[in-house]
C-alpha cells in the first residue's frame, strides 16, 4: 500500500455528508420558502442552468490532494474509488462506468467529480455517468457504450422513414376522403 492512501482515505471518510447537517438544506427558513427554493431550482435544471457550487465545494476534498493513478497500485485504486463512491452516497450523489472501463480510468474520472458543477439533491440520487449521448466527445473514449451505435454503418439502418411513410399513405388511401386532409 502507498504510504499516503491510509491518510486519503481519512480524508474521504471525513467528507462523509453528516446525518446531522440537515442545516444544509434548511436555513431558518419557512415551509414556503422551502418549496419555493426548491421550485427554483428545479426550473435551473429544466433550463439547463448550471449549478452554483462544485462537488468539491460541498465535500471539502480537492484534485490535488489526489496522487496520479500512475503512482498507485491497482488494489490502492480500487480502495480509493470504493471510499468514494460510498462517501458520494451520503451526497446522495452515485457514479456509474461501463463495465470494461480500466481502473486508472475509472480512478481519475470519479476524483474529476470534485471539479464538477452540481446540486446536492435532498431526495432521490444524482447520478455521473459521463456519457452525453454523443460518442465521438465521450470522456469515456473506446469504453462508451454507445459507440456501437454510432459505428454502425447507415447501410445497416434498418429504418428508412422515407419509404415506411409512402408504405402508410398508401394504405391508408382507401380511408380518406379525397376532399380531407390526411390529418
Amino acid at each position: 500500500m502507498h504510504p499516503y492512501i491510509p491518510h486519503l482515505l481519512s480524508d474521504i471518510a471525513a467528507a462523509h455528508q453528516d446525518e446531522s447537517s440537515e442545516d444544509f438544506y434548511v436555513d431558518d427558513i419557512s415551509e414556503d420558502q422551502a418549496f419555493e427554493k426548491h421550485i427554483e431550482e428545479v426550473e435551473r435544471y429544466i433550463k439547463g442552468g448550471e449549478p452554483p457550487h462544485t462537488f468539491g465545494y460541498y465535500c471539502g476534498l480537492q484534485t490535488i490532494n489526489f496522487p496520479p493513478p500512475e503512482q498507485l497500485e491497482s488494489d490502492d485504486l480500487q480502495k480509493v474509488c470504493d471510499a468514494f463512491k460510498q462517501m458520494m452516497e451520503t451526497w446522495n450523489l452515485s457514479i456509474d462506468f461501463p463495465d470494461n472501463l480500466p481502473l486508472p480510468m475509472a480512478y481519475s474520472l470519479t476524483v474529476d467529480t470534485l471539479n464538477a458543477k452540481t446540486d446536492i439533491p435532498k431526495l432521490g440520487m444524482r447520478v455521473f455517468d459521463f456519457c452525453s449521448g454523443y460518442a465521438p466527445d465521450c470522456e469515456l473514449e473506446s469504453y462508451c457504450p454507445c459507440l456501437k451505435f454510432w459505428n454502425e454503418d447507415e447501410e445497416d439502418l434498418s429504418f428508412d422513414m422515407d419509404k415506411d411513410a409512402r408504405e402508410n399513405r398508401a394504405e391508408n388511401n382507401d380511408y380518406l376522403d379525397k376532399d380531407e386532409l390526411p390529418f
